[in-house]
């Protein structure tokens, strides 16, 4: 009886043991299955972009990555269907893909150009500045990551240059809508607008204006003193400057004409001169 169950154990033990090698050589099997078809699919993927046909390239990478989701693949063809949709001007799904692949690849070594190539994708979306106010927050914010995260990438340097753009545009924004409360004589609104440049966008074209404009409202309102302090700020930044001059002919009304009456009268010398070569 005792032997009798020996040889049972033994049969059990055999048996067991060939399944979990068979089961290891299926499980190997499967694994390199799944690695072949990974690479399959981004390799069409990749093929069928450089065709030209961006929506069945970005599904292939879609596949690439929901095949084989702990790969080394999976984050890359994540980042290629972002790609994808951009190059085709579907910016809301390469907005979408960029945001999911930023989040669930935090530790991604293409952090970098993820995060710059959301910005490009909200910068192109830029056609207005009174309409596409989100674009352009959105698009300052992650050129902002770009540049204080990765400053050492060529991203960051033209994530600059974009900066600058968009620096002008809302600039530009706050002066129209400066301009349209002081038109209107909503003096407080409109100080506040041309604040906002000198405080938020000091490096912009639009920074001498807004100092002018300072100047002409706070004296319109008899704030004299106010008025000369961003007159001298004004001067000594940009002495040269033509709203210097404007600014300087807010407090001598007397200036402009003088000014006026010197160009008429150097033009004239001029013309004369030319009368008299010709006698």
């Amino acid at each position: 009886m005792k032997i009798l169950r020996f040889f049972i154990i033994i049969l059990v033990s055999s048996y067991l043991i060939s399944c979990s090698k068979n089961n290891t050589k299926v499980s190997e099997i499967n694994e390199k299955s799944l690695d072949l078809q990974v690479l399959e699919a981004y390799k069409e993927g990749k093929e069928s972009l450089e065709l030209g046909d961006v929506l069945y390239a970005a599904k292939k990478f879609n596949e690439a990555e929901i095949l084989y989701p702990q790969s080394e693949w999976a984050p890359r063809s994540a980042l290629m269907a972002a790609y994808s949709y951009y190059l085709q001007d579907y910016y809301i799904d390469a907005e979408a893909e960029l945001l999911r692949f930023l989040k669930i690849y935090p530790k991604s070594k293409n952090q970098d150009y993820a995060n710059y190539l959301l910005a490009i994708t909200y910068f192109e979306q830029i056609v207005d500045e009174k309409k596409d106010l989100q674009s352009i927050i959105n698009a300052k914010k992650y050129f902002e990551i770009v540049i204080n995260n990765y400053p050492s990438t060529n991203y960051a340097l033209d994530s600059e240059f974009k900066l600058d753009l968009i620096n002008d545009i809302l600039a530009s924004k706050e002066m129209y809508v400066g301009r349209y409360y002081f038109e209107r004589k909503k003096w407080i609104a409109a100080i506040n607008r041309f604040k906002k440049i000198i405080d938020d966008y000091d490096t912009t074209i639009y920074v001498e204006e807004a100092l002018h404009r300072l100047v002409e409202v706070h004296y319109t309102i008899g704030l004299e003193d106010e008025a000369q302090k961003y007159a001298q700020v004004l001067g000594y930044n940009y002495e040269s400057s033509q709203w210097y001059e404007n600014s300087y002919s807010v407090f001598n009304k007397k200036y402009k004409k003088k000014r006026e009456g010197k160009k008429k009268q150097f033009f004239l010398k001029k013309v004369k001169s030319l009368f008299d070569q010709d006698e």
